[in-house]
């Protein structure tokens, strides 16, 4: 495991339940953070119902299964989580100085070898590690929603991220389960900058009134052989995230990836998608959308 034993996971929401999900089923001592105590048990039980689900299926064990979740810890500060790791992983929301803010405790806090990587989507890796005195230990890893079904992870090399870090970072990867990509830094990286577009177009088309989003889902699926929609995918990503992404995009790489009015309009309206039962579709507790 290129010396990294132990990964600690800083925020326990959708993405970094998921990553400590795969970390702990990957062998790793895995410590996953988060300052709400409700966020935690929420994760403890989500993981917990995931790696069932896996024996279910026959993906896992009950064994693999239950000494993946045996390798989980759970801390309530970033101090507690962090200073025993030699990678750590953070994975709040997509926000520039959340990221830096963390990054900037992280520096202070961790052993100098330790390895400081954000989950980013598409923020500068290398903005974020110039508040560090480590910038060759600052990495991209960037999972994919949901992280224990999605086999791509992108790594990001920032302007001063060092060629040892880069492979540890592959090997833990690879460990987790990923299929692995390393790529150079760029607004976007390859998957956020692609599908920012595709799904900003489609909105722009389900604004213009040229098909229903149930079709354009449809179209795409069947004509492209995407396996999930841009609609389907935002609500799933979050129209808040996906929102950010395209702001960012729109001022480093210019006017074609300017949001388009409708889904600004869907957020400032709380219709983030899933996690707020409300997006493009609906949400019902019973599970199935109705398109709009």
């Amino acid at each position: 495991m290129a010396g990294i034993e132990t990964i600690a996971v800083i925020g326990a929401g959708i993405m970094g339940r998921g990553i400590a999900h795969a970390a702990a089923l990957g062998g790793f001592r895995t410590i996953l953070e988060d300052i709400l105590p409700a966020s935690l048990r929420r994760a403890g039980s989500e993981i917990r119902g995931n790696l069932d689900k896996g024996v279910e299926l026959g993906k896992v064990s009950r064994q693999q299964a239950d000494d993946a979740f045996g390798r989980i810890e759970f801390a309530g500060s970033i101090e507690e989580a962090a200073r025993a790791a030699q990678l750590v992983i953070e994975a709040v929301p997509e926000e520039l100085e959340s990221k830096i803010e963390i990054f900037t405790l992280l520096d202070k806090i961790c052993a100098p070898q330790t390895i400081l990587a954000s989950n980013t989507s598409s923020l500068s890796i290398t903005e974020i590690a110039s508040v560090t005195y480590r910038a060759p230990r600052c990495i991209g890893m960037h999972f994919f929603n949901p992280v224990h079904k999605m086999k791509l992870l992108e790594i990001v090399r920032g302007l001063e991220t060092d060629q040892p870090t880069v492979d540890a970072c592959v090997e833990a990867g690879r460990c987790m389960g990923k299929e692995v990509v390393v790529i150079k830094e760029s607004p976007g990286f390859i998957t956020s900058r692609i599908n920012a577009m595709i799904g900003n177009e489609a909105f722009h088309m389900l604004q213009e009134g040229i098909a229903s989003a149930a079709d354009i889902d449809k179209a795409i699926k069947l004509g492209l052989n995407h396996p999930m929609g841009p609609f389907e995918m935002v609500d799933l990503v979050g129209l808040d995230t996906r929102l950010h992404v395209l702001e960012y995009l729109h001022k480093t790489l210019g006017e074609k990836y300017r949001p388009a009015p409708l889904l600004v309009q869907y957020v400032k309206a709380g219709r983030l998608g899933r996690k707020s039962w409300r997006g493009v579709y609906e949400y019902p507790e019973a599970g199935k959308p109705g398109a709009h």
